[in-house]
């Protein structure tokens, strides 16, 4: 735990966001245990050299996530809930991994544009465009919380072979890998990690600048078609990549 007053002019986040990370952290690394006392509100503020007031509302995002518990006379404990157990979102590493379906995952459907052109795909370096693409927004939830915000280009020609209940129930790959006669020849996954804008601070339930994975996935087939691109973006406190290196 640092001992001198972290300097948050760094950054144009709020303050109380950057703590509210900052916080987040100390519980998901083991440094504020669960059941243990955490400090007090004006030991926090004398060490991050804020208010106390912007301590309270970093510590209220905590709350509401369900990480803390705050009791009237006796301080704020972390909530006796191994950080762990929140890491259920793995982003498969291997194929058969990536056509199975989340065990207790729901699928929201947001939106769904046909008539795509392919220049409005997002960039991938793999096979040939076809004619056009049908643009499927996907929400992922599980347990009540919202852990994946997908977007889907299917070629359209596919689309009349997908039922609804594909689209609720099935992931990306296994979307185009099912359907009859369509044989996947090559795929690829790439993943960078950044952070939530407005919009996808708002549709996964997060703050604003916190971190998340960037998943991009594309699919041909033997013919060198580009069938399916699916951009996913995962909330970072709830995934977790596990790679077998030997």
């Amino acid at each position: 735990m640092p001992s001198a007053a972290v300097d948050f002019s760094r950054s144009a986040v709020a303050r109380y966001i950057q703590l509210a990370t900052l916080f987040r952290r100390r519980i998901d690394q083991g440094a504020w245990r669960p059941g243990a006392r955490i400090p007090t509100v004006d030991e926090l503020a004398a060490e991050c050299g804020v208010a106390r007031a912007t301590i309270r509302q970093a510590l209220d995002q905590l709350e509401a996530e369900g990480l803390i518990e705050r009791f009237r006379a006796r301080g704020t404990f972390v909530r006796a809930t191994p950080a762990a157990n929140r890491l259920w979102c793995e982003v498969e590493t291997d194929w058969s991994g990536l056509l199975r379906s989340r065990e207790g995952a729901e699928i929201e459907i947001l939106g769904e544009t046909p008539g795509v052109p392919a220049a409005d795909l997002p960039p991938v370096e793999l096979g040939r465009p076809a004619a056009g693409y049908v643009h499927i927004r996907r929400r992922h939830w599980r347990d009540g919380a919202p852990f994946l915000l997908a977007d889907v280009y299917l070629d359209e020609r596919l689309r009349p072979k997908v039922s609804a209940d594909d689209l609720r129930g099935r992931t990306a790959l296994k979307l185009v890998a099912a359907i009859p006669g369509v044989r996947v020849a090559d795929a690829r996954q790439v993943l960078t990690i950044g952070s939530a804008d407005v919009e996808t601070a708002a549709a996964l339930r997060i703050p604003l600048n916190a971190p998340v994975a960037h998943v991009r996935r594309a699919a041909v087939d033997a013919r060198g078609v580009l069938l399916l691109v699916a951009d996913g973006i995962y909330r970072g406190d709830l995934v977790r990549i596990d790679i077998k290196l030997r």
